[in-house]
C-alpha cells in the first residue's frame, strides 16, 4: 500500500510523510499517484480512504504487488521521482490550456 500522505510535502515525517521534502510533492492527488505507479510498470488498484492518523482529511492509497523482493523504501523513492514528473506535466498542461483561452 502506498498512501498519498507518504509523498505529501505539507506533512511532517511524524504526520506520515515517508519521502524526504526535496522529493515530495505538495498535496498529491490519487490520480497523480496512480499515474506514477503505472509508469513504473505496476498494475495499481486505487482506493479512496482516510489515513489512519488523520481520519478527518480525505486521502487514499494505491495497492500494488511486490516484485522480486523489492523493499518498500526503494519503491517509494522510485514512485516519488515519477510523481514529481507527473505533477510537472499536469501543471504544464493546465498552464498551456489557460494561455490558449486568452
Amino acid at each position: 500500500m502506498l498512501w498519498i500522505d507518504y509523498f505529501n510535502s505539507t506533512f511532517s515525517r511524524e504526520a506520515g510523510r515517508r519521502i524526504p521534502l526535496n522529493k515530495s510533492v505538495k498535496d498529491p492527488t490519487l490520480e497523480e499517484l496512480t499515474e506514477a505507479v503505472k509508469r513504473l510498470g505496476y498494475k495499481p488498484e486505487s482506493v479512496v480512504a482516510k489515513f489512519p492518523s488523520r481520519m478527518m482529511i480525505p486521502s487514499g492509497y494505491v495497492s500494488i504487488e511486490k516484485r522480486n523482493n523489492e523493499k518498500k523504501p526503494k519503491v517509494l523513492s522510485e514512485v516519488a521521482k515519477i510523481l514529481s514528473t507527473v505533477r510537472g506535466e499536469r501543471t504544464a498542461a493546465v498552464q498551456a490550456a489557460a494561455s490558449r483561452k486568452r
